[in-house]
Protein backbone atom coordinates (compact mmCIF):
# COMPACT_ATOMS: atom_id res chain seq x y z
CA UNK A 1 0.00 0.00 0.00
CA UNK A 2 0.92 3.56 -0.97
CA UNK A 3 2.55 5.64 2.52
CA UNK A 4 -0.11 7.90 3.62
CA UNK A 5 1.27 11.81 3.79
CA UNK A 6 0.10 14.20 5.92
CA UNK A 7 -1.01 17.76 4.97
CA UNK A 8 -1.95 20.34 7.09
CA UNK A 9 -4.75 23.10 5.39
CA UNK A 10 -7.64 25.66 6.97
CA UNK A 11 -11.08 25.82 5.67
CA UNK A 12 -11.79 29.16 3.91
CA UNK A 13 -15.46 30.63 3.58
CA UNK A 14 -14.94 32.77 0.19
CA UNK A 15 -15.47 31.64 -2.77
CA UNK A 16 -14.45 32.88 -6.87
CA UNK A 17 -11.43 34.65 -7.95
CA UNK A 18 -10.92 37.46 -5.89
CA UNK A 19 -11.57 35.43 -3.01
CA UNK A 20 -8.45 32.42 -4.21
CA UNK A 21 -6.66 35.90 -4.80
CA UNK A 22 -6.45 37.34 -1.81
CA UNK A 23 -5.57 33.60 -0.32
CA UNK A 24 -2.42 33.50 -2.64
CA UNK A 25 -1.65 36.61 -1.24
CA UNK A 26 -1.61 35.26 2.06
CA UNK A 27 1.15 32.97 1.02
CA UNK A 28 -1.71 29.61 0.73
CA UNK A 29 -2.93 27.68 -2.26
CA UNK A 30 -6.94 27.20 -2.70
CA UNK A 31 -8.50 24.15 -2.82
CA UNK A 32 -11.31 22.27 -2.62
CA UNK A 33 -12.47 18.63 -1.06
CA UNK A 34 -14.85 16.75 -3.46
CA UNK A 35 -16.78 12.94 -3.26
CA UNK A 36 -18.20 10.88 -1.04
CA UNK A 37 -21.65 11.65 -1.21
CA UNK A 38 -20.77 15.30 0.39
CA UNK A 39 -21.26 18.70 -0.90
CA UNK A 40 -17.70 20.63 -1.88
CA UNK A 41 -15.30 22.05 0.88
CA UNK A 42 -13.04 24.94 -0.04
CA UNK A 43 -9.83 24.92 2.00
CA UNK A 44 -6.77 26.32 1.29
CA UNK A 45 -3.30 24.53 2.05
CA UNK A 46 0.57 25.76 2.33
CA UNK A 47 2.34 26.91 -0.72
CA UNK A 48 5.48 26.24 0.26
CA UNK A 49 4.37 22.65 1.28
CA UNK A 50 1.97 21.88 -2.01
CA UNK A 51 4.58 23.33 -4.20
CA UNK A 52 7.13 20.76 -2.45
CA UNK A 53 4.87 17.83 -2.66
CA UNK A 54 4.01 18.67 -6.61
CA UNK A 55 7.57 18.81 -7.75
CA UNK A 56 8.79 15.80 -6.12
CA UNK A 57 6.69 13.66 -8.29
CA UNK A 58 3.62 11.10 -8.22
CA UNK A 59 1.46 13.82 -6.46
CA UNK A 60 -1.60 12.74 -8.01
CA UNK A 61 -1.10 8.96 -6.68
CA UNK A 62 -0.44 10.07 -2.96
CA UNK A 63 -3.04 9.48 -0.65
CA UNK A 64 -2.85 12.28 1.93
CA UNK A 65 -4.67 12.51 5.26
CA UNK A 66 -5.66 16.41 5.65
CA UNK A 67 -5.74 17.98 8.86
CA UNK A 68 -8.38 20.89 8.98
CA UNK A 69 -7.96 22.40 12.60
CA UNK A 70 -7.96 18.73 13.94
CA UNK A 71 -10.75 17.20 11.84
CA UNK A 72 -8.94 14.80 9.55
CA UNK A 73 -9.86 14.03 5.55
CA UNK A 74 -8.75 11.18 3.53
CA UNK A 75 -7.89 12.31 -0.21
CA UNK A 76 -6.36 11.52 -3.33
CA UNK A 77 -4.99 14.97 -5.49
CA UNK A 78 -7.10 14.78 -9.08
CA UNK A 79 -5.62 17.62 -10.58
CA UNK A 80 -3.77 21.11 -9.77
CA UNK A 81 -3.17 24.02 -11.97
CA UNK A 82 0.02 25.80 -12.57
CA UNK A 83 0.33 29.52 -13.38
CA UNK A 84 1.09 29.79 -17.01
CA UNK A 85 4.29 32.07 -16.22
CA UNK A 86 5.76 31.25 -12.77
CA UNK A 87 4.63 27.28 -12.95
CA UNK A 88 3.60 28.19 -8.95
CA UNK A 89 0.45 26.05 -8.08
CA UNK A 90 -2.71 28.01 -8.24
CA UNK A 91 -5.22 25.78 -6.97
CA UNK A 92 -6.05 21.98 -6.23
CA UNK A 93 -8.47 19.18 -6.51
CA UNK A 94 -8.66 16.56 -4.06
CA UNK A 95 -11.16 13.67 -3.73
CA UNK A 96 -12.69 12.48 -0.74
CA UNK A 97 -11.63 8.74 -0.13
CA UNK A 98 -15.04 7.29 1.34
CA UNK A 99 -14.97 3.63 3.14
CA UNK A 100 -15.07 0.90 0.34
CA UNK A 101 -14.31 2.80 -2.58
CA UNK A 102 -12.47 2.52 -5.83
CA UNK A 103 -10.82 5.09 -7.49
CA UNK A 104 -9.39 5.21 -10.97
CA UNK A 105 -5.62 5.93 -10.65
CA UNK A 106 -2.23 5.33 -12.95
CA UNK A 107 0.04 3.28 -11.13
CA UNK A 108 3.61 3.03 -12.81
CA UNK A 109 5.04 0.49 -13.82
CA UNK A 110 8.36 -1.22 -12.29
CA UNK A 111 10.61 -4.20 -13.26
CA UNK A 112 12.51 -6.33 -11.44
CA UNK A 113 14.78 -9.36 -11.80
CA UNK A 114 16.66 -7.90 -14.98
CA UNK A 115 19.42 -10.68 -14.22
CA UNK A 116 17.53 -13.35 -14.84
CA UNK A 117 16.46 -12.27 -18.57
CA UNK A 118 18.21 -14.30 -21.08
CA UNK A 119 17.85 -11.35 -23.16
CA UNK A 120 19.29 -8.89 -21.20
CA UNK A 121 22.37 -11.58 -20.36
CA UNK A 122 22.75 -11.49 -24.01
CA UNK A 123 23.46 -7.41 -24.08
CA UNK A 124 19.52 -6.70 -25.01
CA UNK A 125 17.71 -3.89 -23.18
CA UNK A 126 14.38 -2.73 -21.35
CA UNK A 127 11.95 -0.76 -23.28
CA UNK A 128 9.42 0.53 -21.09
CA UNK A 129 6.35 0.89 -24.06
CA UNK A 130 3.59 1.91 -21.41
CA UNK A 131 4.89 3.91 -18.15
CA UNK A 132 1.64 3.55 -16.21
CA UNK A 133 -1.31 1.64 -16.09
CA UNK A 134 -5.01 2.50 -15.43
CA UNK A 135 -6.37 0.33 -12.87
CA UNK A 136 -9.78 0.62 -10.42
CA UNK A 137 -7.89 0.57 -7.24
CA UNK A 138 -9.73 0.42 -3.71
CA UNK A 139 -9.54 3.96 -2.04
CA UNK A 140 -8.19 2.70 0.91
CA UNK A 141 -5.23 0.03 -0.01
CA UNK A 142 -3.49 2.29 -3.28
CA UNK A 143 -0.59 0.06 -3.87
CA UNK A 144 2.60 2.22 -5.13
CA UNK A 145 3.00 0.16 -8.48
CA UNK A 146 2.56 -2.61 -10.55
CA UNK A 147 6.18 -4.44 -10.78
CA UNK A 148 7.31 -6.75 -13.78
CA UNK A 149 9.28 -9.65 -13.18
CA UNK A 150 11.64 -10.22 -16.10
CA UNK A 151 12.89 -13.59 -15.50
CA UNK A 152 12.67 -15.65 -18.46
CA UNK A 153 12.72 -13.33 -20.81
CA UNK A 154 14.54 -13.30 -24.44
CA UNK A 155 14.95 -11.33 -26.96
CA UNK A 156 10.88 -10.05 -28.90
CA UNK A 157 9.36 -11.00 -25.60
CA UNK A 158 7.05 -9.24 -24.79
CA UNK A 159 4.53 -8.45 -21.54
CA UNK A 160 1.02 -7.42 -22.29
CA UNK A 161 -1.66 -5.48 -19.97
CA UNK A 162 -3.61 -8.70 -19.97
CA UNK A 163 -0.93 -10.71 -18.13
CA UNK A 164 0.37 -8.11 -15.66
CA UNK A 165 0.01 -9.74 -12.36
CA UNK A 166 -1.99 -6.73 -10.22
CA UNK A 167 -1.55 -5.81 -6.89
CA UNK A 168 -4.59 -7.22 -4.45
CA UNK A 169 -7.56 -5.37 -4.92
CA UNK A 170 -6.92 -3.79 -7.94
CA UNK A 171 -8.91 -4.42 -11.59
CA UNK A 172 -8.14 -2.95 -14.92
CA UNK A 173 -9.65 -0.53 -16.59
CA UNK A 174 -11.67 -1.79 -19.39
CA UNK A 175 -10.25 -1.32 -23.02
CA UNK A 176 -10.51 -2.98 -26.61
CA UNK A 177 -6.81 -3.07 -26.72
CA UNK A 178 -4.36 -5.48 -24.93
CA UNK A 179 -1.44 -2.61 -25.04
CA UNK A 180 1.80 -3.86 -25.26
CA UNK A 181 3.76 -2.50 -21.63
CA UNK A 182 7.28 -3.96 -21.79
CA UNK A 183 9.74 -5.73 -24.34
CA UNK A 184 12.88 -7.13 -24.81
CA UNK A 185 15.08 -5.39 -27.63
CA UNK A 186 17.94 -6.91 -29.21
CA UNK A 187 21.12 -4.91 -29.12
CA UNK A 188 21.71 -2.75 -32.48
CA UNK A 189 24.78 -3.53 -34.08
CA UNK A 190 26.36 -0.84 -36.07
CA UNK A 191 28.46 -2.94 -39.10
CA UNK A 192 31.70 -1.12 -39.18
CA UNK A 193 33.04 -0.41 -42.80
CA UNK A 194 35.29 -2.56 -44.21
CA UNK A 195 38.24 -1.08 -46.00
CA UNK A 196 37.28 0.77 -49.35
CA UNK A 197 36.98 -1.59 -52.19
CA UNK A 198 40.44 -1.28 -54.41
CA UNK A 199 39.81 0.98 -56.67
CA UNK A 200 39.56 0.01 -60.55
CA UNK A 201 42.45 -0.61 -62.38
CA UNK A 202 43.31 2.65 -64.52
CA UNK A 203 41.47 2.78 -67.72
CA UNK A 204 44.80 2.18 -70.40
CA UNK A 205 46.35 5.45 -71.31
CA UNK A 206 45.33 6.41 -74.83
CA UNK A 207 47.16 6.18 -77.55
CA UNK A 208 49.62 9.11 -78.33
CA UNK A 209 48.71 11.82 -81.06
CA UNK A 210 49.40 10.70 -84.20
CA UNK A 211 52.59 13.17 -85.61
CA UNK A 212 51.16 16.09 -87.51
CA UNK A 213 51.17 15.36 -91.15
CA UNK A 214 54.91 16.96 -93.10
CA UNK A 215 53.89 19.82 -94.94
CA UNK A 216 53.40 18.98 -98.20
CA UNK A 217 56.17 19.88 -100.44
CA UNK A 218 55.99 23.38 -102.44
CA UNK A 219 54.79 23.05 -105.79
CA UNK A 220 58.05 22.79 -107.97
CA UNK A 221 58.74 26.36 -109.61
CA UNK A 222 57.31 27.30 -112.62
CA UNK A 223 59.98 27.00 -115.70
CA UNK A 224 60.12 30.25 -117.58
CA UNK A 225 58.59 30.20 -121.36
CA UNK A 226 61.23 29.11 -123.81
CA UNK A 227 62.40 32.20 -125.65
CA UNK A 228 61.53 32.03 -129.17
Amino acid sequence: MAAIKQLAAVTRSGTGKGAARSVRREGRVPAVIYGGGLKPEPISVDFKDVNKLIYAGRFLTTIFEIDMEGRKERVLPRDFQLDVVTDRPVHVDFLRLAAGARVRIGLPVHVENRDASPGIKKGGTVNIVLHSVEVLAPADNIPEAITIDLTGLDFADSVHVSTLKLPEGCKLVPSKTDLTVVTIVPPTVMLEEGPAAAAAPAAPAAPAAAAPAKAAAPAAAAKPAAKK
